[in-house]
């Protein structure tokens, strides 16, 4: 990755990789560190990854390490056009549309690692580097 990258944003995929350290991701933010970028997640990613299983000390030790965005009602707005703009509707990408609202207000340029590229590409277009996980 030659191309600087002033924020990263991740998904609950990408959340969840850092948290069990998976070595691709880690490899992939050891980069984007060493490039001065800020890691960002949107708050309901913490939902998303919270669960039974979930290694709640590395959770704490990842969110100690990241910016976390709120989803305020005007954010939960903004979700809502991206939806409606992208033609996609309903709960099941309702999460996706709030972390891609959080990845379009961060400083520029922004890469977004996500394990749904297809739905993210519509949400974000051309405005954020959308990473496959």
């Amino acid at each position: 990755m030659s191309e600087r990258i002033e924020t990263v944003v991740l998904d609950s995929e990408g959340l969840s990789a850092w948290i069990a350290q998976d070595r691709k991701l880690l490899a992939m933010l050891q980069v984007f560190h060493d490039m001065g970028a800020d890691l960002v997640i949107g708050a309901n990613t913490i939902v998303e990854v919270s669960h039974s299983r979930t290694n709640m000390p590395r959770l704490n030790w990842a969110l100690s390490r990241v910016k976390v965005e709120p989803v305020t009602e005007q954010a939960a707005k903004a979700a809502a056009e991206l939806l409606k703009g992208a033609g996609l509707h309903g709960h099941k990408y309702a999460i996706d549309a709030t972390v891609a609202e959080v990845a379009l207000r961060q400083p520029k340029p922004v890469a977004l690692l996500t394990s749904d590229s297809d739905d993210m590409t519509k949400l974000c277009g051309s405005q954020v580097r959308i990473i496959p996980l």
